[in-house]
């Protein structure tokens, strides 16, 4: 079984963490890249939506038998029915599901009882929300063990001129909010090094960084190298804590 990350704090979070986004088509390619991510010194696997889609509780199982202690995080972006989804993925072996602010309080509620329930940290995603630090306290008002700062794929390509991304408001979040904080979309990956000094300090690497934003396949180049010097430097970086307002 894997370390548990359900009661994840700032307080217990010895040093930042690194996660793998399989943002993959199919088994293969995600446990092949797994493989080289853990390998790279990879702490958590996350079974990007992509992968959900093309693949879904038949990934959580395949990843949970191949990295039995490595937690696995599921990007549902759960919107309703929110009990049912993350009780699938709990039995099939996840220890973290995604919901998204957008959905009811009870659905939130819903996937937080589940967690419970299971045994799972329940990570809230603030994607298209239009006062951001706002959706993040009430995620944590509701219940939610860490939020997800996060710039879509689309929004950032429609708006390229507007330079979007979630270093943004990024100190502004974890200053109005208790639980860990995470963002991605649209970092490079020095921006992504650099989340723990902002107070993110669990740091993703996805698409476009180690997956294909565009094929969702591996990224071309060496995986492995560019995973091992990047999960080192974010292992050796501070984590910082911007002072509430």
């Amino acid at each position: 079984m894997s370390t548990t990350i359900r009661h994840l704090t700032r307080a217990n979070l010895a040093r930042p963490l690194v996660q793998i986004s399989l943002d993959l088509t199919n088994n293969d390619e995600a446990l092949r890249t797994a493989a080289v991510a853990v390998e790279s010194g990879v702490d958590w696997i996350e079974v990007g939506t992509p992968l959900v889609l093309a693949e879904g509780l038949h990934a959580v199982r395949a990843l949970r038998r191949e990295f039995p202690e490595h937690p696995i995080v599921v990007d549902l972006k759960t919107m309703d029915g929110g009990y049912l989804e993350a009780e699938m993925m709990g039995d099939a072996g996840a220890d973290a599901v995604i919901v998204m602010a957008r959905a009811h309080d009870a659905t939130i509620e819903a996937v937080v009882d589940a967690g419970e329930r299971f045994g799972m940290l329940v990570m809230g995603d603030d994607l298209a929300e239009p006062d951001r630090v706002a959706a993040c306290v009430r995620l944590e008002q509701l219940g939610v063990g860490m939020v997800i700062h996060h710039i879509g794929y689309d929004h950032r390509n429609r708006n390229p001129h507007l330079g979007l991304s979630p270093l943004t408001e990024l100190a502004d979040i974890v200053a109005a909010t208790t639980v860990p904080v995470q963002a991605v979309g649209g970092l490079s990956i020095e921006q992504a090094i650099q989340c723990p000094e902002t107070g993110a300090p669990v740091v993703v690497f996805g698409a476009p960084l180690a997956i294909d934003g565009r094929t969702f396949s591996p990224a071309s180049g060496d995986l492995g190298r560019v995973l091992t010097e990047a999960a080192a430097r974010v292992h050796a970086s501070p984590i910082r804590y911007p002072e509430k307002g």
